[in-house]
Formats: structure tokens, C-alpha cells, sequence
């Protein structure tokens, strides 16, 4: 009785002493937050750099250099921006639409794929699989895909030439096929056959929801290659008369003022390529290109992050 009393009294005391040991000193909470906090800004700080560079008056930039507070403040770069081209609103709608859109097919099409590729009944899985690993190691090349674009399909100068290069990824195939094997239980699957639902029923009703982490991370991959491509619209959207989209747009505008400031002595413009706010322009063409996407990240953040742990620890 007396030993086992001795143990009751000193099991917490040994309990305590092992929480206390294993607890994290507010010393070192302080230092960690304050390493990661430091770390946070340096990856903040050269896009808040860009937006006061752009907001920086050119000849005070000119004088003074890229400076953390300068001296001037100036609007002229985004008026340029705005007023050299009418077309700026236009292209932005371009994008937007080509972004939306193309991130919804694209999740449409890698999505039904991959849940193919996850069942181990489908009787192709293996040759299907090879396809998707083979196209992400070898690709046609530019040329065989810009034959089949303009000459069988017939869509060049189309949105959908925009949108049909990068609507289908091999390595979004890939991930989301291991999604799936991870995050959607074959007995949900079965159970579900047993009461009589189909396989679109069930891709539809019980996959599609569970999968949401692994849909939100893919879709924001693809979001970025739609609002950054560029290289589409130059092989393809060479119509002078139609709208191209943002980032060609932008690219086209930096392109016609270095050439004006290069060739000021020929042209006999030198009074224009001075007042050209060269420096402070491509910054703002950066922040015009980055800000949106920049907004939309936080709404993705949590999916996104859920996206990339998860199947890391089981048990």
C-alpha cells in the first residue's frame, strides 16, 4: 500500500518534468517567430520594391537610384501604361477569360484522367500510365504542334488556340492520380457500387468533394501558366486587328519603347525618349502582370497547402 501510494505521489511530479522538458522555452518561441517572420519579408520585400520603384518619378529614379523611400513620388508610369495602349482594359478581359476557362477544362480533363488512372480495375491503366509519364519526358516540339494547330485544327487566331497548349499536363495528371490513391478509400468506392451508383456518380458525388485540397493546388498551377503565357499568343494570336492577351500586350509595349529610346537619334525624338519613363514602367507592367494573381493566392492558400501535405504523415 505504501509503495503504491509513493508511485501515485511521484508518477505527476515525473510527468511534469517530462512535459516541461519536452515544451518549448518562450525564449526560443520568440527567436523562431522571429527567424520566420524575417524569412516571410525577405520573400515580401522585392515586390513591395517593385511597387515603389514603379511609383518612383524617373528622373528623381535617375538621379538617386533604386532607393527604399525616395524623394519623389509619380503616377506617370501607369499613365503611360494606360494611355499608350486602349487596349490594356481589353487584354485584361482577354486573360482573365482565357485563364478561367482554361483552368476549368484543364481541371476537367486532368481530374478524369488521374481517377481513371487510380482505379486498378480500369483495363488500360498501364498504357494509359506510360502516355502521360512519356509526354512529360519527350514532347512533339514547336513545330509538329503548330502544324496541328494551324493546319488540321484551324486555330490560330482563336481563344482556343490560348487555351488547347496547356489544357492537359502530364505532371498534374501524375499528382493527381497519387492524390487520389491516397485520399479516396477503395471501400467508399465499393460501398457506393453496392447501392447502385455508377462511376460518373461516384467521381462526381464522393471523389470530387474529398479531392478538393488536391483540385484547388492543381488548378492554381494552371492559373499561373494561363495568366503567364505569353508564347502562345506569339505563335499563334498574330492578328493585328484582335486583342492579345496581358502578357503580350505588356511585352509588345516595353519592346516599342526600347526601341524608341535606342533609335532617339534617328528619329529625331529626343525630347519624347527622355520623357519616357523607361524603369519605372517596367515595374509597373510587373506589378500590372503579378497583382492579381498575388490577391487570388490567399483564397487558395489553405486548399494549396492541405494539397501538398497530405498522404505525408499516415497512421
Amino acid at each position: 500500500m505504501t509503495q503504491t501510494t509513493t508511485q501515485s505521489v511521484l508518477q505527476p511530479g515525473r510527468r511534469s518534468k517530462k512535459r516541461d522538458h519536452n515544451a518549448i522555452s518562450p525564449l526560443w518561441n520568440t527567436i523562431f517567430n522571429i527567424v520566420i517572420g524575417l524569412f516571410s519579408f525577405s520573400c515580401i520585400f522585392p515586390f513591395l520594391f517593385v511597387i515603389i520603384i514603379s511609383l518612383t518619378d524617373e528622373q528623381t529614379l535617375a538621379l538617386e537610384g533604386f532607393r527604399l523611400l525616395p524623394s519623389q513620388f509619380s503616377l506617370a508610369a501607369y499613365k503611360y501604361v494606360f494611355q499608350s495602349s486602349n487596349e490594356l482594359l481589353n487584354s485584361f478581359a482577354l486573360t482573365l477569360l482565357v485563364t478561367v476557362l482554361g483552368t476549368l477544362i484543364s481541371l476537367a480533363l486532368v481530374t478524369t484522367y488521374a481517377y481513371a488512372l487510380s482505379r486498378r480495375n480500369f483495363e488500360f491503366r498501364g498504357f494509359f500510365s506510360f502516355l502521360a509519364f512519356f509526354t512529360m519526358l519527350f514532347s512533339g516540339g514547336m513545330v509538329p504542334g503548330y502544324i496541328v494547330m494551324t493546319q488540321f485544327l484551324h486555330l490560330q487566331n482563336t481563344i482556343w488556340a490560348l487555351i488547347f497548349p496547356l489544357s492537359l499536363s502530364a505532371f498534374s495528371i501524375i499528382v493527381m492520380r497519387t492524390f487520389f490513391q491516397t485520399t479516396v478509400p477503395d471501400e467508399i468506392i465499393e460501398s457506393a457500387k453496392i447501392d447502385g451508383a455508377g462511376e460518373f456518380l461516384i467521381f462526381a458525388r464522393i471523389v470530387l468533394p474529398i479531392s478538393l485540397p488536391g483540385i484547388a493546388t492543381i488548378g492554381l498551377f494552371s492559373s499561373l501558366g494561363y495568366w503567364n503565357d505569353w508564347f502562345n499568343a506569339l505563335l499563334y494570336y498574330n492578328n493585328p486587328q484582335s486583342t492579345p492577351p496581358l502578357q503580350f500586350l505588356l511585352m509588345q509595349i516595353e519592346k516599342n519603347m526600347d526601341f524608341l529610346t535606342k533609335n532617339a537619334q534617328n528619329l529625331g525624338a529626343f525630347d519624347a525618349a527622355a520623357g519616357l519613363p523607361t524603369e519605372t514602367v517596367r515595374m509597373a507592367m510587373v506589378v500590372l502582370a503579378t497583382l492579381p494573381i498575388v490577391m487570388a493566392y490567399p483564397f487558395f492558400q489553405r486548399y494549396f497547402v492541405q494539397g501538398l501535405t497530405v498522404g505525408s504523415v499516415k497512421g
